[in-house]
């Protein structure tokens, strides 16, 4: 007979130990991918502070030693004691699972990130992490070692009264990971992406290591922006970049898009500044209000005659880059990867935001209405459309 199975034999992982027994549930994996997951983690948090409206810029360096260093001027993680855990606030943050300003009423309307695992998971996964708060005129520091504290928060020095912000370094634990070396150009892209979905937000990314490089992204025109730089290279249909942006039922919306002359459509979706590679509901709602929208212009203007079928969404869609970015109080996302998100409240806001400004923007814009409706109408007529490449 084999070993008896008792509850004895039930381990319980205490604390951060579960995250480093089974890193890959909380970053998905332990390569090259998890570790960058890491700095984004971090830096997500700093993110959360911009967007409450308490940060300015985040500063990102990779250390000679391949360390990361994260510089924030929001508000400073809080240093006072949290009743419940009877620790610093900011000690609850970095050794506890699932502590957070991000639940219920918490310190954050909306947020990205791992929804509280953040800071913990880093901390966990690292060979060493060192929190500095700056905060009435005083900086805070504490240490860890794979998780563990080496001493409790104390003062350190002191900084100027008006001074506040967090200071995070880091050193990913190489017994965790298969690769230990960070890529400045994968954090180049995703920063740079961060940067385009928070307007005005400067985001700082050096790398201190043999080849000193540095970039700086800043964009106060935001995701109209990125657009435009998705479009580099390419020949817009027209010169207006189309920007649709509202708030309905809790779910505030931006969109931007351009037509350009190509066959392909380029459509991003973010929630909460996180990629939604496959959609979802704000997706759904985006391309229900073009199709609708664009309809409704092109009978209205006799562009369709009324015995002509209707444009569909392929064919009002193509040669379309767009952007759909909502930010929600409470994302429903479906599958553990965040991939795709299932707010019905989001498919309506952005349908309604979208259909009543696209309808605007074409009534004032006549000239553009047209070539885009006839750029569409073409696609669908046999004999006049041009040879798709590659098909």
């Amino acid at each position: 007979m084999g070993e008896q199975y008792g509850a004895d034999q039930i381990q319980i992982l205490e604390g951060l130990e579960a995250v480093r027994k089974r890193p890959g549930m909380y970053i998905g994996s332990t390569s090259a991918r998890g570790l960058h997951h890491l700095v984004y983690e971090i830096v997500d948090n700093a993110v959360d502070e911009a967007l409450a409206g308490y940060c300015d810029s985040i500063d990102v360096t990779i250390n000679e030693d391949n360390s990361i260093t994260v510089i924030d001027d929001g508000r400073g993680i809080p240093v006072g004691i949290q009743k419940k855990a009877g620790i610093p606030a900011v000690e609850v943050v970095f050794t506890i699972l699932h502590a957070g300003g991000k639940f219920g009423n918490g310190g954050y309307k909306v947020s990205g990130g791992l929804h509280g695992v953040g800071a913990s998971v880093v901390n966990a996964l690292s060979e060493w992490l060192e929190v500095q708060v700056y905060i009435d005129g005083k900086i805070y520091q504490q240490r860890y070692e794979k998780g563990k504290v080496m001493y409790p928060l104390k003062v350190v020095g002191s900084c100027e009264a008006h001074e506040h912000g967090t200071k995070v370094t880091f050193l990913p634990d190489k017994d965790i990971f298969e690769e230990t070396e960070f890529d400045y150009d994968t954090l180049k892209i995703r920063l740079r992406e961060t940067a385009f979905l928070t307007k005005n937000l400067k985001i700082i990314l050096r790398d201190n290591r043999e080849e000193k490089k540095e970039k700086t992204f800043h964009y106060e025109g935001g995701i109209k922006e990125f657009i435009a730089y998705l479009n580099k290279g390419k020949t817009p249909l027209y010169n207006n970049i189309i920007y649709c942006e509202g708030s309905k039922e809790g779910v505030y919306v931006e969109v931007s898009m351009q037509h350009n002359d190509s066959y392909t459509e380029n459509i991003y979706t973010f929630v909460n500044n996180i990629n939604t590679p496959e959609g979802g509901t704000h997706l759904t709602g985006f391309k229900n209000a073009l199709t609708k929208t664009f309809n409704d212009y092109a009978r209205k203007n006799k562009l369709l005659k009324e015995n002509e079928d209707s444009l569909s969404g392929e064919d009002i869609r193509e040669g379309l880059t767009a952007i759909i970015s909502v930010k929600i109080e409470d994302p429903q996302f479906e599958g553990q990867t965040k991939q795709k998100l299932g707010n019905s409240e989001a498919r309506t806001a952005v349908d309604n935001i979208v259909s009543d400004q696209l309808t605007y923007f074409l009534e004032q814009n006549p000239a553009v209405a047209k070539s885009m409706c006839e750029k569409s109408i073409l696609r669908r007529e046999p004999g006049l459309q041009p040879e798709k490449p590659g098909i």
